[in-house]
């Protein structure tokens, strides 16, 4: 056993993928690539750095020597200029140009909008795959005509693939919100210690021009269209913000997607994956509790509440910036994009097994359905030459007893029975069940799944058709 702090999110939850994103590997590995196109940059643009210095950069990118770089930080209690020295102990022609004009942010806060970019392109994948899963049960469930619920109480009745196209729909929403994020972020650049670039100057002798390049030149060489315009020493906290934003909306989703499967594995009517030898509860054999879905909930609330450290930093930066910001950052950044990996990685796996039993679903759709029903019964009747008026006071009464049958003594909704013993309505009981056919009652339901499949989901799925396919198997 290891008798260290260890986190759930890399034990239990997270993918493999995600946790690369945020280890020290990708950290490091990518501050030296910032180094390395820096040099790159500054040599084409005529500082004295050579070819052969910028090639003994780039062949000790990803062999960082930690142990050196540790020691050093224990010396100097500096975390890049511990890693400018161990990079120089490894690159001993080129160790006099490392980091030359930048700031600690250049690579600090450039590493941490590359990481975010790439961990929202992981996000953004399984969120289509999310959505490709989803959109094919509620393609197939289309015309299943469920109960539909406004305050938890029976309203009107829509379909089970109906329902579903409401998870996806806030889905798509935050795929969206991905998207836009992903294409609207930008590198903070080389803009010195304050922001006003003022080193390098120092280092073009004046050159406004070079400067400007420079900082376009390593924006295209770590994949950006462009740099922040303006900044302090950091790029705005807010951005951060804005990013967990995107990530707590997603949160949501999830969260009222738990929710919705949690209700229905309560009314029999659907339910997560259940494995062969799974263990619902330690005392009751029984149990086939909804555990994915409530770690789906819990997750969803963390990453909900995370989004305030973010904000909080953001809003009480001072001036330029102060390092209150570096301890919660790390954290907070990391474990929501860690939580909602875990989050969507769970849904990968409920989605692809969702079960659904039919036969509940048509019993509780025909126990409230003769009450859904009573408008169709008095048009009925009415058009046998019944008086409008009277049959609705008559239904009103009939709808209370048979609901009073149904709350007070448990036995089965008696209405149907009730109207056609009544005069009144001049109805045989054929007539009655003819007007009470579950899929007359579903509105448009599923016309919109097919619609709402066809021209919104399936462009994206078009977009990522060549990551569909995505599997996720749960370590617990």
């Amino acid at each position: 056993m290891n008798n260290r702090f260890e986190s759930p999110f890399s034990t239990r939850y997270a993918s493999d993928e995600m946790q690369y994103l945020f280890s020290s590997d990708k950290k490091f590995s990518t501050w030296r690539r910032l180094w390395v196109a820096l040099a790159r940059s500054e040599m084409k643009l005529g500082l004295p750095i050579t070819q052969e210095q910028v090639d003994e950069l780039s062949a000790n990118v990803d062999n960082i020597n930690y142990d050196v770089a540790r020691q050093r930080e224990k010396e100097v209690r500096h975390d890049v200029m511990s890693h400018v020295y161990a990079y120089g102990v490894q690159c001993p022609k080129a160790k006099g140009i490392i980091h030359l004009g930048a700031t600690s942010c250049y690579v600090g806060d450039n590493t941490d909008i590359i990481i975010m970019r790439d961990a929202l392109n992981l996000v953004k994948r399984k969120l289509a795959n999310v959505i490709s899963l989803l959109s094919g049960f509620a393609m197939k469930y289309r015309d299943m005509p469920a109960l539909a619920y406004t305050h938890l109480q029976p309203a009107q009745l829509t379909t089970v693939g109906k329902r579903a196209t409401l998870w996806i729909n806030e889905l798509v929403m935050d795929y969206e919100e991905v998207c836009h994020r992903i294409s609207t972020l930008k590198l903070r650049g080389v803009k010195g210690t304050t922001g006003t670039q003022a080193s390098f100057m120092e280092l073009f002798e004046g050159d406004s021009q070079k400067i400007k390049q420079l900082d376009e030149m390593i924006c295209r060489e770590m994949g950006f269209d462009a740099s922040v315009p303006v900044s302090g020493q950091t790029y705005s906290r807010k951005v951060d913000y804005q990013v967990l934003s995107v990530l707590s909306g997603i949160a949501q989703t999830a969260s009222k997607f738990s929710y919705d499967l949690r209700l229905l594995a309560n009314f029999k009517e659907m339910e997560e994956p259940f494995e062969a030898h799974q263990i619902g509860s330690s005392a009751m054999p029984y149990k086939r509790n909804p555990m994915r879905s409530e770690r789906i909930s819990s997750l969803a609330r963390y990453v909900m509440i995370d989004t305030l450290n973010p904000a909080f930093t953001s809003g009480t930066q001072w001036f330029e910036r102060t390092l209150d910001d570096s301890a919660n950052k790390r954290i907070s950044v990391a474990e929501a994009f860690l939580a909602v990996d875990a989050i969507l990685k769970i849904m990968l796996n409920v989605c692809d097994g969702l079960v659904v039993y039919p036969k509940v679903i048509h019993q509780r759709v025909m126990a409230e359905l003769p009450f859904m029903a009573t408008e169709n019964i008095m048009m009925s009747a009415v058009k046998k030459g019944g008086d409008r008026q009277h049959l609705h006071e008559k239904l009103r009464e009939h709808s209370i007893a048979a609901a009073r049958v149904v709350k007070e003594e448990g036995l089965p909704n008696d209405l149907i029975d009730r109207i056609c013993a009544d005069p009144a309505f001049q109805l045989e009981r054929s007539e009655i069940e003819a007007v009470l056919k579950p899929i007359n009652f579903t509105g448009r339901s599923v016309e919109q799944v097919e619609e709402f499949v066809q021209n919104v989901v399936q462009p994206i799925l078009d977009e990522n058709k060549d990551v569909l396919g995505e599997k996720a198997e749960l370590s617990v």
